[in-house]
C-alpha cells in the first residue's frame, strides 16, 4: 500500500471550458489526479454517484446547486471504507458553485481523519480553491492541511509540471 491516496470526483463529457461548452473525452480533474499519482505514487479512489448527473451542462449546474442548497449526499456505486495505512489524502474535485461536488462529501464523511495530512485539489475556470478548504477542514477532523493547489481546468492538460511540483512538496 502506498503512504498517498488520491480521492477525485471528475466529470467527462459537456464541461465549461474557456467560455464556452466543451466534450471532453477525460475529465479535468481526473487528469489531475493521474498528474498526481505519477509524481508521488499513490492510490487512485473515483467517486462515481448511483445516479448520474445530466449529459448536459447547464442541466448538471441546476442539479448541482439543487444538491448544494439542500446539503445533499448522493449515494455512491461504491464506498472507500477505510483510509488506514495512508498518511496523504488528496482530495480533488471540480469547483461546482465554490466547493466540491456533494459527492465528495458523501465519501469524506464516512472516514477518520485523524492523523492525515490533507490536501485540496480543486479544478475551475475562474473561481480558484473556492471555499473548499474550508469545507474540507468541517469535514475531516483530526486532519492536518497542506497547501490547497487551484488548477483552471481548460490547462489541466498541460499543468503536469506544475502539479507534480506542488504534489512533490507537500508529502
Amino acid at each position: 500500500m502506498s503512504e498517498n491516496i488520491i480521492i477525485y470526483y471528475s466529470r467527462k463529457g459537456e464541461n465549461y471550458c474557456n467560455g464556452s461548452i466543451k466534450n471532453l473525452a477525460k475529465g479535468n480533474t481526473k487528469i489531475i489526479a493521474e498528474f498526481i499519482q505519477k509524481a508521488v505514487g499513490g492510490d487512485l479512489f473515483e467517486i462515481k454517484t448511483v445516479k448520474e448527473y445530466a449529459e448536459d451542462y447547464y442541466v448538471c449546474t441546476d442539479e448541482a446547486k439543487k444538491e448544494l442548497n439542500e446539503n445533499a449526499r448522493p449515494e455512491l456505486k461504491n464506498y472507500l471504507s477505510s483510509i488506514d495505512g495512508y498518511k496523504n489524502i488528496f482530495v480533488c474535485g471540480p469547483c461546482w458553485w465554490g466547493t466540491y461536488p456533494m459527492a465528495i462529501f458523501t465519501q469524506l464523511e464516512k472516514l477518520d481523519f485523524s492523523g492525515k495530512k490533507v490536501m485540496a485539489v480543486m479544478t475551475h475556470e475562474g473561481s480558484g480553491l473556492g471555499v473548499c478548504e474550508r469545507d474540507l477542514k468541517k469535514i475531516c477532523k483530526g486532519a492536518s492541511f497542506g497547501k490547497g493547489l487551484a488548477v483552471h481546468g481548460a490547462d489541466s492538460a498541460k499543468s503536469e509540471k506544475a502539479v507534480a511540483q506542488w504534489a512533490k512538496k507537500e508529502v
